[in-house]
C-alpha cells in the first residue's frame, strides 16, 4: 500500500463554506502571520494580499467563536479535563488548533514547568494496518506536542488477527474506540472531542438511506453522547463510572473549512491513502457527492439533515419523560411498564416503538438496533391493552405482571437469549479502583448540556417528520421544499446506486463477520469466580467476592442469630481459603427445589443431595438452613421469568453456595455480593441532537 502523504497548509487551494461571507475566496491562502513590504510596483498585488489577510482572520475569528458557543452548548468549560481523538488527518489537526486557543483563551492553562496546555490530551490510534502506521503515528505526536498538547500513542493489539478487508473499516472503528475509553479512563479524563463534521454527515446520510433507516437514523451522529466500553480493561478500572462523554464541536463546519483552519494555522496533515480507496462504502459515498459540491446541494443535504434531528430531538425527549413516569425497574433485574401511566394510544408510533426499545435493550443489554419485524412485533404488543398474552423478542420476555389484570407489563431477561459469548466478564479488584475515579462530576456536565437543549428544543408543531416512514423522507422533505427536484434526484441516485451494492454483497457473500460469536445464554461455557475478584455477569449484575478475613466460621443459633463467642468449628470452605473458586450461572428450577429441601432439612440434607455436597455442606448447615427460609420468602413475589436471569454461583460439584443479590450464602465467610447494575443505563445514556 503506498505511503500516507504528509500535507503542507500551502498544499491545497481551498475555499470556506462556513461563513457566506467567506464563500466566494477560491484562491491560496498566506498566513496572518506572514508580513509583506510594500512598493510602488506592487501596490495592487499587496492590497489584495490585505484583503485576503483580512478575510482569513474574520474568518478566524469566527471559528473560534462558533466552536466556543458548541462547547459550551455541550456543558463544557475551559478548566475541565479534556482529551481529543487525533487520527492526523485535517479534521483532527483542526480540533487540535481550536480546542487548544478555546482552553488558553479560557484561563491561564499553561503548565510552566512542562510547557503543555494543562487539561488537554491528544490520543493518537495507530491502528497497525499499514505499515508505515507507526512512523505517522510518531511524526503527528511531534507535531501536536509542538502545539502545547500533551500527546499518547496507543497501538492497537489485534488478538484475532488482521480484521477482513470487508470489515477492516468497521472493526478499526470499533478498536479505536474502545481504546480511547481506555485511555480516557485511565489518565482521568471523561470527556472526549472528536473532529466529525457536515461532509460526514451527509455521508451518513446516504449510507443510511440505503440501509432504509428510519427518521431517528437519518438523524446521523449526535452533538454529545455517552460512551459505555465493552470490555473491561485493567486492575481496579471501573467502567460503570458513567463511561466517557463523545462531543463533536465540528458539525456545523465543512470539510473545506478543516483544509481552511489547518492553512491558515501553517499546520501539516496527514491523508490516509485507504480513504481513497472504493473497496470501503463511505469513501465511495465520499467521491460521489464531490460531484455534487454546488453550495445549493449541500445546504439543503444540510437541512434535511437538521429536520431529521430535530424529530429525534423530540422523539428522544418524550421517550426519557415516558421512561422516568413509566417504568420502574427491580432490584431483581427485571422492569414493569405501567401502561395506564404510559397510555399508549396517546402516544405516536415513531416515540412509542423508541420507548419500548429502550426498555428491552437495557434489560437484555443486546444494544443492537431493534428494527424491522421485531420493532412492528414489540410496537404491537405494547399498544394492545389490556395486556393478556406474553412475547418473546429482542432478548426479552414480556408478560403481565401478576395481579395487574393487564394494565401492567413485565419485562424479564430472556434465559435463551443470544448474548456475546466471548466477553470478558471479570477482573481482579484492586485498591487502585479509586485512582481511575473521573475527578469531576460528569453528571453535572450533562446537565448544563441538557438545560441548553430543552431551551432549544421544539415542540411538535416544528417537527416535519413524526409519521414518516422510513422510505418516504426524501419525498416528505421535498414536499416541505427542504430539497429542490434536482437535489432529490440526485440524492435518490445516490442512495439507489448504494442499495443495489449492498442488496449484490448481502446475496453474494456476506462479507461481515461480527466480532463475538453469538450463542444463548444457556449454552455451556463456564465462567469461574475467584475471592478477590469482582465483575459483570451477562453485562447486567455487578459481583464481587471478598475474601475472608476470618480463619474459622462463626457458629449460629436456630433463630440465625450470631453467636461470637463461639467459634467451634471449621468448614471446607474456609479451609480451602483463597484457593476456592465458583462457577457463575444462572438460576434454574433445581435451585428452588434445593432452597426448599434446604430450609426444611434437620440434621442432614435431603437424600437427593449427593453424598459428598451433603458432607460439605453439614459444617454450615444451620447458617444455611436460615438462609434457604429467608431467600425463599424473597423470591416468592419475583416472577419466574425473572428468577431465571438472577446469577447464582454453584461448586465444582453443583452445589449451591450462593444467589449473592438475594443475599443468600451456604456459609457466613461467602461474601459475596450482586448488584443489578447494567454497563449501560435506561435510554443508552446521555445524548444530544441539537
Amino acid at each position: 500500500m503506498a505511503r500516507g502523504l504528509i500535507l503542507t497548509s500551502q498544499a491545497k487551494s481551498t475555499s470556506t463554506t462556513f461563513l457566506s461571507s467567506f464563500s466566494t475566496c477560491s484562491v491560496r491562502l498566506f498566513s496572518r502571520r506572514r508580513s509583506f513590504r510594500t512598493s510602488s510596483p506592487f501596490s495592487r498585488f499587496f492590497c489584495k494580499c490585505a484583503l485576503q489577510e483580512h478575510h482569513a482572520v474574520q474568518a478566524m475569528a469566527a471559528y473560534k467563536e462558533t466552536f466556543s458557543k458548541r462547547m459550551a452548548l455541550a456543558g463544557l468549560k475551559p478548566h475541565h479535563r479534556i482529551a481529543l481523538g487525533v487520527s492526523g488527518g485535517p479534521d483532527s489537526m483542526a480540533l487540535c488548533v481550536l480546542a487548544a486557543d478555546w482552553k488558553i483563551s479560557g484561563l491561564d492553562s499553561a503548565d510552566k514547568e512542562s510547557g503543555f496546555i494543562d487539561g488537554l490530551l491528544a490520543i493518537i490510534v495507530d491502528h497497525r494496518l499499514r505499515a508505515e502506521s507507526e512512523e505517522e503515528a510518531n511524526t503527528m505526536r511531534e507535531r501536536v506536542s509542538e502545539m502545547g498538547i500533551r500527546c499518547e500513542i496507543a497501538r492497537c493489539e489485534w488478538d484475532d488477527g488482521r480484521p477482513e478487508q470487508g470489515n477492516l473499516q468497521e472493526a478499526a472503528r470499533e478498536m479505536r474506540y474502545e481504546v480511547f475509553h481506555k485511555v480516557c479512563i485511565e489518565r482521568q479524563f471523561g470527556i472526549l472531542l472528536l473532529a466529525h463534521h457536515a461532509d460526514d454527515q451527509a455521508e451518513l446520510l446516504v449510507i443510511r438511506l440505503s440501509r432504509n433507516s428510519g427518521v431517528l437514523g437519518l438523524a446521523g451522529m449526535a452533538f454529545t453522547s455517552q460512551f459505555f466500553a465493552k470490555h473491561m480493561y485493567t486492575h481496579g478500572v471501573d467502567p460503570m463510572r458513567g463511561g466517557i462523554l463523545l462531543v463533536r464541536p465540528f458539525l456545523d463546519f465543512s470539510k473545506k473549512d478543516m483544509y481552511m483552519i489547518c492553512q491558515e494555522n501553517e499546520q501539516k496533515w496527514v491523508e490516509d491513502p485507504s480513504n481513497r480507496s472504493p473497496l470501503f462504502v463511505r469513501n465511495r459515498i465520499r467521491m460521489s457527492l464531490q460531484k455534487f459540491s454546488s453550495s445549493v446541494f449541500s445546504s439543503e443535504v444540510q437541512s434535511v439533515i437538521s429536520a431529521c434531528r430535530r424529530t429525534r430531538a423530540y422523539v428522544d425527549k418524550i421517550c426519557s419523560n415516558l421512561l422516568h413516569e413509566a417504568v420502574t425497574v427491580m432490584d431483581q433485574g427485571y422492569a414493569v411498564i405501567d401502561l395506564k401511566t404510559l397510555n399508549p394510544s396517546k402516544v405516536e408510533d415513531i416515540c412509542l416503538a423508541k420507548f419500548i426499545a429502550n426498555v428491552t435493550q437495557y434489560i437484555s443489554q443486546r444494544h443492537r438496533p431493534i428494527r424491522g419485524n421485531t420493532s412492528k412485533l414489540l410496537l404491537s404488543y405494547i399498544r394492545r391493552s389490556p395486556c393478556k398474552t406474553s412475547l418473546t423478542a429482542a432478548g426479552c420476555y414480556l408478560c403481565p405482571a401478576p395481579g395487574s389484570r393487564g394494565t401492567k407489563i413485565l419485562v424479564c431477561c430472556s434465559a435463551n437469549c443470544p448474548l456475546p459469548s466471548k466477553v470478558e466478564l471479570f477482573y481482579s479488584g484492586s485498591s487502585a479502583e479509586e485512582k481511575y475515579a473521573v475527578p469531576y462530576d460528569l453528571k453535572e456536565i450533562m446537565d448544563n448540556a441538557n438545560t441548553s437543549s430543552n431551551l432549544l428544543s421544539e415542540d411538535a408543531s416544528d417537527v416535519h417528520f413524526l409519521n414518516v416512514t422510513s422510505g418516504s423522507v426524501l419525498g416528505e422533505a421535498k414536499r416541505l421544499n427542504l430539497i429542490s427536484e434536482s437535489t432529490y434526484g440526485s440524492i435518490l441516485m445516490l442512495q439507489e446506486e448504494e442499495t443495489n451494492r449492498f442488496k449484490f454483497k448481502s446475496e453474494v457473500t456476506p462479507d461481515y463477520q461480527p466480532k463475538y460469536a453469538v450463542e444463548s445464554v444457556g449454552t455451556s461455557h463456564k465462567q469461574c469466580l475467584r475471592p478477590g475478584q469482582m465483575g459483570f455477569f451477562m453485562n447486567r449484575f455487578f459481583i464481587s467476592w471478598k475474601p475472608c478475613k476470618e480463619d474459622v466460621c462463626r457458629e449460629f443459633t436456630q433463630d440465625g442469630d450470631l453467636v461470637l463467642e463461639r467459634l467451634d468449628y471449621k468448614c471446607s470452605f474456609c479451609s480451602h481459603g483463597h484457593d476456592m473458586e465458583a462457577e457463575i450461572r444462572h438460576m434454574m428450577e433445581s435451585d428452588w427445589l434445593y432452597l426448599a429441601e434446604l430450609s426444611k432439612s434437620q440434621n442432614a440434607v435431603s437424600s437427593s443431595v449427593t453424598e459428598q455436597a451433603a458432607e460439605r455442606a453439614s459444617s454450615c448447615l444451620d447458617y444455611a438452613r436460615v438462609s434457604a427460609r429467608s431467600v425463599l420468602q424473597m423470591l416468592k413475589p419475583i416472577p419466574v421469568a425473572a428468577r431465571r436471569s438472577l446469577p447464582v454461583l454453584v461448586d465444582s460439584q453443583g452445589l449451591l453456595l450462593s444467589i449473592p443479590s438475594l443475599s443468600f450464602r451456604h456459609c457466613p465467610c461467602l461474601e459475596i455480593q450482586a448488584k443489578f447494575q447494567p454497563r449501560v443505563p435506561l435510554g443508552g445514556g446521555h445524548s444530544s441532537f441539537i
